[in-house]
């Protein structure tokens, strides 16, 4: 339960954010729960999270705003593990280096910051830019269908999500069909599976899951081509040298 300087504090920075909210964040506390934040990320231009929409949660102690929140994002992003604690300077992990003057707008822009760099940290992944491009035109659909905490944390957001999902389903999604189209996109969903750092199973969407399946089947064809190759090569190489061998034994006899 929070404290009543903890609860006096948080609902003045919900006030705030809701009057100046920071670019490219959004975040409430939960209704029933004050000490459980949720926000929403927008990715921003230039990066490989563009249009990307990433949510996650801030759990703040009883005794905020004397010790950082816990920090995790759900939205899969390829930059972090998702519903893993964040560490960061200005999560739990190190309450030695809060500043107690740090708002919940301070700890978001923080992250967004983190989010759009490459330096590693405990719960960051490492992806392609390519993959991180696939997660971010899949998070509106995952948010949307697979993620119950934003749907009951952000019911109007998810109205908008479905008109916005239904606009693209009628136009066709620009985006994801560039990705789609291109053998990168294959490559690097098939890539991200043998490394693991998704799994067939993940892949919510049943047509991305075939194509990952045939992307990595084709992958594995032709690694055992090039191998197949290389031992025709060499058996050749033999025969070629044998050949050379008998054929000036045979003209030294004829001597």
């Amino acid at each position: 339960m929070a404290t009543k300087q903890a609860l006096k504090r948080l609902t003045k920075e919900y006030k705030l954010i809701v009057e100046n909210p920071p670019q490219f964040i959004e975040a409430r506390p939960n209704e029933d729960n004050i000490l459980e934040w949720h926000y929403i990320i927008t990715g921003p231009p230039d990066t490989p999270y563009l249009n990307g929409q990433y949510h996650g949660t801030l759990t703040f102690p009883s005794d905020y705003p004397y010790k950082p929140p816990a920090i995790r994002i759900i939205t899969p992003n390829g930059r972090f593990k998702e519903n893993t604690r964040l560490c960061l300077s200005m999560s739990d992990y190190h309450p030695d280096l809060w500043n107690p003057g740090w708002s919940v707008s301070t700890i978001l822009t923080g992250l967004l910051s983190f989010m759009t760099g490459d330096e590693t940290t405990t719960g960051s992944i490492v992806t392609t830019e390519q993959q991180k491009k696939y997660y971010a035109a899949k998070s509106m659909e995952f948010n949307t269908f697979h993620n119950t905490r934003f749907r009951m944390i952000f019911p109007d957001v998810v109205d908008k999500n479905m008109i916005e999902l239904e606009n693209r389903k009628a136009k066709g999604d620009p985006e994801m069909t560039e990705l789609k189209e291109s053998s990168k996109f294959n490559n690097a969903i098939a890539k991200a599976v043998n490394e693991k750092a998704i799994n067939i199973e993940d892949i919510q969407d049943p047509e991305d899951r075939i194509r990952a399946e045939e992307a990595l089947r084709e992958m594995n064809e032709n690694q055992d081509e090039n191998n197949e190759d290389k031992g025709k090569a060499g058996k050749s190489q033999v025969y070629y040298i044998a050949f050379a061998i008998v054929l000036f034994l045979l003209g030294v006899f004829m001597k």
